[in-house]
């Protein structure tokens, strides 16, 4: 370690030697202040700080290995994960300037780390439009950069969590996506196994280690420093940009026609109805043309109907989206469709969840609750942390759970295929099903990989010495 560190400081004084050849003059006063020249000694001093050379050293060993295996990869992949590298490169650029610059205030904040925002919308931007083979590596990297934004924590006050927290939470989100490329590829090839541990070790223990051993009251800004500054968006005397439009151009006053001439029009049509003007040029229905007298309908449905009938789907919306706390008792999500970023956070043991006719949805919730219930739900996700009472899935069709803490029951019934992830911490759980099948329970193994165990849902009732004893059916391969 100590002869990289020395290699690293040789580095940083042949660039400022390179920087004094080419006329810079570096020139620093008793006074601390500096010379026209003296910004690349700033910059110099602030890269070889050793929080900064810690963070190089997070970015050479975790991001290059996730690299690595994304070469092998290739396609979507490797392209997301190159956007990954980028955002932790440009994150040690901020870090580097936060060293130089005086804290801003929260517009200047969001201006200062506008470059990080980009690149994430880049890696965000990979998941919409048509679903790709690739799609969980996709999601579990793009959710993965919002660790990042510990970087933005200003305070208790600021709405985030602690930075180490912050960073933990965020890998929960996208751990839910990188699981599925584990179990997936777990037989399948190994390259994409490595890439889906990659990924989560360079967020836990990497990332969270580097922010708890260097930041984990958040980013020091330099008091002495300069004011921060946003990115350049053009050149000097670039003239700006155009006022948004007023208010009135989207006031519903000029789109909404007026009631007298909408009067006028609906006098105008029932005069004419009374009048038989627009009935007068309408044609007669005859005997012949009607349906139960004409010889080409039949009472029997056609193929074409009946596969028209059946490919209509099975779940229908049946009421507006609601995610609430009801009566400060009971958070109630219903009807959710396609949402992948539903988030319950500020909730406590007293409370309980209940989520309703949802589909295609992914709903986390961060922190222990009384109790969950999951009710008649299509390809539904759930990512919970600790459970007082029991987690219930009732009436649902192709769900997966993952629990990232305790939970003491765990109850199925009535549902087709369901995925539950057990912690290390919750593998005592007691599970309960009737009148389900398809349910597979994943727990971790030694090697850190996901150990899949399918639950029995055919059994054998033998009478024997006067009762039924009942025990799971075993098929055995030839």
């Amino acid at each position: 370690m100590e002869e990289d560190l020395i290699k690293r400081l040789e580095a940083a004084v042949t660039r400022l030697e390179g920087i004094s050849s080419n006329g810079g003059g570096v020139i620093l006063s008793r006074g601390g202040d500096f010379s026209a020249g003296g910004v690349g000694t700033d910059v110099a001093a602030a890269a070889s700080d050793p929080s900064i050379l810690a963070y190089d050293d997070l970015i050479s060993q975790c991001v290059g290995r996730a690299l690595g295996a994304a070469e092998k990869i290739g396609g979507p992949v490797l392209d997301v994960t190159k956007i990954v590298a980028e955002a932790f490169a440009t994150q040690k650029d901020l870090l580097v300037k936060i060293k130089q610059s005086q804290k801003p205030d929260m517009a200047g904040l969001a201006g200062f780390l506008k470059p990080l925002s980009e690149v994430t919308m880049k890696a965000d931007a990979m998941t919409g439009g048509k679903r790709s083979d690739f799609f969980n590596h996709l999601k579990a990297a793009s959710d993965s950069l919002s660790a990042l934004a510990w970087i933005a924590f200003t305070g208790k006050d600021c709405g985030m969590s602690m930075p180490i927290a912050h960073v933990e939470e965020s890998w929960q989100m996208a751990e839910f996506y990188n699981n599925k490329v584990l179990v997936e590829y777990r037989n399948k090839d190994a390259d994409h196994v490595e890439w889906a541990k990659a990924l989560k070790e360079l967020y836990l223990p990497g990332l969270r280690d580097y922010v708890k051993s260097h930041y984990p009251l958040g980013p020091v800004w330099n008091a002495s420093g300069k004011p921060a500054s946003a990115p350049a968006k053009g050149p000097p005397g670039a003239p700006a940009p155009p006022p948004a439009p007023s208010a009135s151009l989207f006031s519903s006053e000029s789109s909404k026609p007026s009631s007298s001439s909408n009067q006028k029009g609906m006098s105008a049509v029932f005069q004419q109805l009374s009048s038989g003007s627009v009935t007068s040029g309408l044609r007669k229905v005859t005997d012949d043309m009607k349906t139960k007298n004409r010889a080409d309908r039949s009472g029997a449905v056609s193929a074409v109907e009946k596969e028209t009938r059946s490919s209509k789907p099975a779940f229908s919306k049946t009421g507006p989206p609601k995610l609430e706390l009801q009566m400060g008792r009971k958070w109630a999500v219903e009807n959710q469709i396609g949402k992948k970023d539903l988030v319950i956070s500020d909730c406590d043991a007293k409370q309980s969840v209940y989520v309703f006719g949802c589909k295609d949805s992914v709903l986390q919730i961060q922190g222990k609750v009384n109790n969950i219930t999951i009710d008649k739900c299509t390809k539904m996700g759930v990512v919970f942390t600790d459970v007082v009472a029991a987690f219930e899935i009732v009436n649902c069709t192709n769900v997966e759970v993952q629990c990232q803490g305790s939970a003491p029951t765990v109850s199925v019934d009535n549902t087709t295929g369901c995925q539950l992830y057990l912690s290390k911490d919750s593998l005592e759980t007691a599970i309960t099903t009737a009148k389900s099948s398809e349910i597979n329970v994943m727990v971790p193994g030694t090697d850190g990989d996901w150990v899949e165990h399918a639950l029995p849902q055919q059994y054998n009732h033998l009478f024997t010495e006067g009762k039924f004893e009942t025990t799971p059916v075993s098929h055995s391969g030839a």
